[in-house]
């Protein structure tokens, strides 16, 4: 075949092939040479990235030719062979965003010949790195951090503070699962990283360590981070959370925070098998101090009616991954947020049951919604259809003869409703430890 057989504009095909998954495309492009260059123009890679494993390398110039076209500017890289590393920075010289497993302070030579990056991703390191001003291109450039399970040096009065020191511009910051080569108390002094960082407005960390966010410690002089000097910070991550590992008044000093994630070491099953406090710890202090709260994530740690009340009203978008939910609980949380949109709801290991037939009532106005389908009756889930706003359903487990499950409440719907069994497409930098709720 050298020509397609319907004669289409070549508009008209790009339009086509736009709608398809990357899988698709690849499936297409072998068809013939005319679709092949259709396939590969860079307006249909927009937002695509490319996984790279340098276990064999990768020689072939046709290859990195393909990927100019496309005009790729996202790449995971999954091996660290340095002289492949330098071809991938000439190869590909509009990359924006790089993530690197499994990295060496060697393997991260070739950032420098980055030019445009703004995106930086760090999973793993055999030997502590040493970030620094000549790690990249352009420091002031670099907008996005996540580093994760890396190995950071002591010496030197070297921590998270001094690591970031040479990025001003950070808007987003996302470090978890600290490795200090030295084994002592690390204190993450938060008002420092904000007054470090005055463009910052997402900040993910783990909490294994301590997380300090008085003011009485000897810390910078203050810049001007915000508006008559608050911090701009919208976004705030904690992992790996135990009851007491952020001070009560903390999010006093964040009153701006739109999100909050919090993802707790323990379910609350496990407190009490461990004999640890399960009275909310500082969660239910932290949402009454969250005025302007709009997202709140809860994974795992104490039981809902712990903290419930505390909830702001605000909140619009709520993710309750929480083991045991009982009917009391989801009454008490229909009350606390009236105007909720999208709620994401796992009690697993546990399971909602009949409590499914009830969200209608409870929550009229969602426009999406996460749930497990397991041991929930048919009748029960088919109740789903009265949410008349409802445009997204994401069904969290994959149980025999729920296609034709989903096709029935489609035509109750009549068809307006998206159902999916996979996951939205996530964000490259989107790191694991919370890419189970994103």
């Amino acid at each position: 075949m050298t020509q397609p057989a319907p004669q289409l504009p070549a508009e008209v095909w790009s339009h086509v092939f736009g709608y398809l998954s990357a899988e698709d495309k690849f499936s297409v492009r072998t068809a013939c040479k005319y679709f092949k260059k259709l396939v590969d123009h860079g307006s249909l890679w927009k937002d695509w990235s490319v996984v790279l494993g340098y276990h064999k390398g990768y020689s072939n110039s046709h290859f990195w030719g393909t990927l100019r076209r496309r005009k790729v500017t996202s790449v995971v890289l999954r091996g660290t062979r340095t002289k492949d590393l330098k071809r991938l920075a000439s190869s590909l010289p509009t990359l924006t965003t790089v993530v690197t497993d499994q990295s060496s302070q060697a393997s991260l030579s070739f950032l420098k010949e980055c030019t445009h990056l703004k995106r930086l991703a760090i999973r793993g390191s055999g030997s502590p790195l040493l970030l620094d001003g000549s790690t990249v291109y352009e420091p002031r450039q670099l907008t996005h951090l996540s580093m994760c399970d890396v190995k950071l040096p002591t010496i030197a009065g070297c921590s998270l503070i001094s690591a970031v020191r040479p990025f001003p511009n950070l808007t987003s910051l996302v470090y978890h699962k600290a490795r200090l080569i030295e084994e002592t108390l690390w204190m993450v002094h938060v008002p420092s990283i904000l007054t470090r960082l005055p463009m910052l407005t997402h900040l993910s960390l783990s909490v294994g360590y301590t997380l300090c966010t008085s003011h009485n410690r000897s810390r910078p002089s203050p810049g001007p981070p915000g508006r008559d000097g608050d911090s701009v910070l919208s976004s705030l991550e904690l992992i790996d959370c135990t009851a007491h590992s952020f001070e009560a008044d903390a999010m006093k000093r964040m009153p701006g925070l739109k999100r909050l994630a919090v993802f707790h070491r323990y379910s609350h099953h496990q407190m009490i098998e461990g004999l640890l406090a399960t009275d909310g710890g500082h969660l239910k202090t932290w949402l009454r101090d969250l005025s302007q709260l709009s997202t709140l994530v809860i994974v795992k740690g104490p039981p809902v009616k712990k903290y419930v009340t505390s909830i702001p009203a605000t909140v619009t978008s709520l993710t309750l991954c929480v083991a045991g939910l009982s009917p009391q609980d989801m009454e008490a949380v229909s009350v606390q947020v009236p105007n909720l949109l999208h709620l994401h709801i796992d009690p697993w290991p546990s399971h909602l049951g009949a409590q499914a037939a009830r969200i209608p009532q409870l929550f009229p106005n969602l426009k999406s919604l996460k749930l497990r389908h397991g041991y929930v009756s048919e009748r029960d889930f088919l109740q789903l259809h009265q949410l008349k706003d409802l445009e997204y359903l994401e069904i969290l487990d994959i149980r025999p003869h729920l296609s034709e499950l989903t096709r029935k409440l489609q035509a109750l719907t009549n068809f307006r409703l998206q159902i999916t069994t996979s996951p939205r497409k996530r964000d490259v930098m989107t790191c694991p430890c919370v890419c189970q709720v994103n």
